[in-house]
């Protein structure tokens, strides 16, 4: 099996998108300018998930900077792009370093930038912005980070969208004595560093953004977009147990209860019987001066 991150995003995408609150991704995209083209930010990209949740959603004239970390991700971005835009009958191409796609009803352009999110020490990362937005990243980072984050947003302007949390909860069909025990040593895990900041703020991410961001003035959106996996989902059922039980051994002096548990999960998985809810809030957040909708 490919355990590479690609992988990894690749099988999920579908997840995400299933879960993502469409009620906040309306209520932001309102909130857009209209007539002009907009200016987008996507922190922590890889391969461009949330940019393709995103831009058949927003106006119509976008212009996107999306930055990873990774180049090896970032580099696939432009195939996993094209490949996407293909199937909507897009016409697509590279324009100075910047891809391309276009119809009557959409003119987006990428630009991607690989650079260490460690820190967010650069202003101009975010001056002009009208949105900073960010998919499956707030549970890694730090809750220095999040204050970091806020006070660029607030001081661009921007509106702010964050998707698909980790909340840490999680509920997995037909139950374990040893899930809870699982659950909370994989929390643990969670919180520690994961190289953006220090120490992250794992399950309370989205609860510590939305005191962030209120405390910068922001008025603050916080609805649930939990993953549901069934029989359909077998892969990535897999991958979740496999990186469960590997961030409970790491956290776990005894790892042999971890091992059985292990096995007995992925023996449900297998015989088709196995279903997993993993809880997940999205964010929004309207700068002062402007407000939600009702």
């Amino acid at each position: 099996m490919d355990n590479t991150l690609s992988h990894w995003l690749r099988l999920r995408e579908p997840a995400d998108f299933a879960a993502r609150s469409a009620t906040l991704t309306r209520a932001i995209t309102e909130a857009m300018p209209r007539g002009m083209a907009v200016s987008l930010l996507d922190l922590g990209t890889g391969t461009g998930s949330n940019v393709r949740y995103l831009a058949e959603h927003l106006p119509a004239a976008q212009r996107w900077l999306a930055v990873d970390r990774d180049p090896t991700l970032l580099a696939e971005l432009p195939q996993r792009m094209s490949s996407w835009s293909a199937a909507r009958g897009y016409w697509t191409t590279m324009v100075r370093g910047r891809w391309v796609a276009r119809n009557r009803d959409l003119d987006c352009q990428v630009e991607t930038e690989q650079r260490d999110l460690d820190t967010l020490d650069d202003e101009r990362l975010f001056a002009g912005r009208h949105l900073v937005t960010a998919s499956a990243l707030l549970d890694l980072v730090s809750e220095s980070w999040l204050l970091a984050l806020a006070t660029h947003c607030r001081a661009a302007g921007t509106l702010a969208l964050f998707a698909i949390t980790y909340n840490g909860r999680f509920t997995c069909a037909p139950t374990e004595d040893e899930d809870d025990m699982v659950r909370e040593l994989m929390n643990r895990h969670q919180r520690t560093d994961k190289g953006l900041g220090g120490p992250a703020a794992g399950p309370d991410a989205a609860m510590r953004a939305e005191q962030c961001f209120t405390g910068v003035g922001y008025r603050v959106r916080r609805e649930p977009s939990d993953w549901t996996l069934g029989p359909a989902e077998h892969e990535v059922q897999r991958l979740l147990i496999d990186g469960w039980a590997q961030a409970a051994i790491e956290i776990s002096p005894d790892a042999t209860v971890i091992e059985r548990w292990h096995a007995r999960r992925l023996a449900h998985l297998d015989a088709g019987r196995s279903r997993i809810v993993v809880g997940h809030d999205d964010l929004a957040a309207w700068p002062p001066g402007t407000h939600p909708p009702l």
